[in-house]
């Protein structure tokens, strides 16, 4: 069970790293981070694809410092409710991805398989890797994977 510091009400750097609140549910906090990051997907999808990936690079390099300090806060390296580094990771899945909720669904789906099961070099970057770039870059590779298999989906229909 996710137990969420109280913290997360009382200061907005923790607030962020948990995803405006959504890693405070007791159960799947990786699941509802995604699922919070969507609406926003939605937003973001409308800009040029330079003003998108320019907006997902500024969110991964801060990102890097809210879950870095976030985690020191509270003493654990990568507390589950720490969840933008999926916002981050289900924004650079959706890089390129024309909006429908069909495809931000399939997205959601795709990166949800390669955050959980962390193939080759996301386990190993997840267990290897320190501070605040580590909780992120894990995300990163798995949106990698999933940015992949969603463009060869869309490719081949």
């Amino acid at each position: 069970m996710n137990q969420a510091p109280a913290s997360v009400w009382r200061r907005p750097v923790h607030f962020l790293a948990f995803g405006l609140g959504s890693g405070t549910v007791p159960f799947a906090p990786g699941t509802f981070g995604t699922l919070a990051a969507i609406p926003f997907y939605w937003l973001m999808s409308e800009l040029p694809l330079g003003w998108y990936l320019g907006l997902v690079a500024v969110t991964f390099l801060w990102g890097i410092w809210l879950c870095d300090k976030t985690s020191h806060d509270l003493g654990v390296h990568d507390h589950s409710g720490i969840v933008w580094d999926e916002f981050v990771g289900y924004w650079l899945t959706m890089a390129a991805v024309p909006f429908s909720w069909e495809a931000a669904l399939w997205g959601f789906v795709v990166f949800r398989i390669f955050d959980v099961f962390k193939p080759w070099p996301i386990r190993w970057a997840d267990r290897r890797v320190a501070g605040g770039f580590g909780i992120m870059i894990d995300d990163v590779l798995a949106a990698a994977y999933a940015w992949s298999t969603m463009h060869l989906w869309f490719w081949l229909h």
